[in-house]
């Protein structure tokens, strides 16, 4: 067996922390549609939903073009356009999702990610949550019920949710820690009371599972795989869940041959190299362990490979650029979708090394710095994305 590199400790950032605003009276929004939505998990949704521009990143996005002039701030307008996932990453954060509501097309899906389990991040630092190791109980009460609450105040309304980024991956590589540990408990409970509270008939869940750079490695496939499909097992098996979200927040080509971390001395122990060949080995395992394999895939900052040192290396990665437009189009039996999930300009980690929350990957020579504090808007860096491109905006 081969003693597994830096790359299974990788942690996703979180995405943005601010300060709450007052919900508005729940009511189907305008726009939207004239009847209850129905989702059919067994097939591919999106291609039948466009990816919902939320109005929250486009606040974000709007501001920092804003600060831009000539053709770089016309691009980052069209970025506003792009359909991203909201993140629900705090309880007071909640507040965000039914402002964001207000007039989605019939026509488009809502994107939320569902993070905040008790010990959240529990092998990095940048993202650590609110809840502390054993609430549990404010996790169910305060935060999953609440956002069942609002779903379900808005039948008429496609929503596509990504369960718990990092949570269960972390379980897989990094249980020697002792963080993780603590948290394993909590993380399993959560994530099946999130997939069976949320198991309403207007969704479509993805439980996150990392990448190929995580789980992909040969001795990662098997275990891995059992850890999800035995939280979706505890669940109940919910109807809604159509399999699993990767490259959340990453970096990871989709079908480059050879791999970016091809060349590497233990390249040999994974043939994942990348999110294409780590779907076509993970999802049957998936199939095997009695959970559904299919995927979407985080296309939105993979626009420009070549700028992490390490397969790991995850933090505000230099050289980055926002990658594949959403799309169904994917060629792939696996694959669903390609989605932005993380909204590219929202920072994964702060670079101050005196910061509470400061983790080291984020000080690594191919983390971009200065940067700030992860969720907190990084305007030279969203201008990086742009710049970098590929497609161009």
């Amino acid at each position: 067996m081969v003693s597994v590199t830096a790359a299974t400790l990788v942690a996703f950032a979180a995405g943005a922390i601010g300060a709450p605003q007052a919900l508005i009276d729940r009511r189907q929004a305008p726009g939207g549609c004239n009847s209850t939505v129905e989702l059919d998990a067994s097939t591919n949704v999106w291609q039948n939903y466009k990816l919902h521009a939320n109005s929250f990143y486009r606040s974000e996005v709007e501001a920092a073009a804003a600060e831009m002039s000539g053709d770089a701030a016309e691009a980052a307008l069209r970025v506003a356009d792009i359909g991203t996932f909201l993140w629900a990453d705090t309880i007071a954060n909640i507040a965000r999702i039914e402002p964001a509501l207000q007039g989605v097309p019939c026509d488009e899906i809502f994107g939320l990610v569902v993070y905040d389990l008790p010990g959240r991040d529990c092998a990095a630092k940048a993202s650590n949550g609110e809840l502390k190791v054993g609430e549990i109980d404010r996790y169910k009460t305060e935060f999953i019920d609440v956002i069942a609450d609002i779903i379900k105040a808005y039948p008429n309304q496609a929503f596509a949710l990504v369960i718990e980024p990092d949570s269960l991956p972390n379980l897989v590589t990094n249980i020697d820690l002792q963080s993780c540990q603590d948290s394993a408990a909590g993380y399993r409970e959560g994530v099946a009371y999130a997939l069976k509270t949320l198991n309403l008939p207007n969704v479509v869940t993805y439980i996150d599972a990392g990448h190929g750079g995580w789980l992909g490695w040969d001795e990662n496939l098997t275990p891995g795989a059992q850890e999800l499909a035995d939280v979706y097992i505890a669940a109940g098996s919910p109807s809604q869940v159509r399999g699993i979200a990767t490259n959340v927040a990453g970096w990871n080509q989709w079908d480059m041959v050879p791999g970016e971390f091809a060349d590497d001395p233990d390249a040999q122990y994974n043939q994942a190299q990348n999110e294409k060949l780590f779907l076509e080995l993970f999802s049957p395992e998936l199939e095997a362990a009695g959970m559904p394999g299919h995927a979407i895939v985080d296309t939105g900052r993979s626009g420009n490979p070549g700028g992490r040192l390490e397969w790991g290396d995850w933090c505000n990665v230099v050289d980055a650029g926002f990658g594949r437009r959403p799309s169904a189009d994917t060629g792939s039996e696996w694959a669903d979708a390609f989605v932005w999930v993380k909204p590219g300009g929202e920072s994964d980690g702060t670079s101050d090394s005196s910061a509470d929350r400061y983790d080291e990957f984020c000080g690594k020579p191919d983390a971009f710095q200065p940067s700030p504090e992860a969720g907190q808007w990084h305007q030279a860096y969203f201008e990086m994305l742009i710049e970098n491109a590929n497609p161009a905006i």
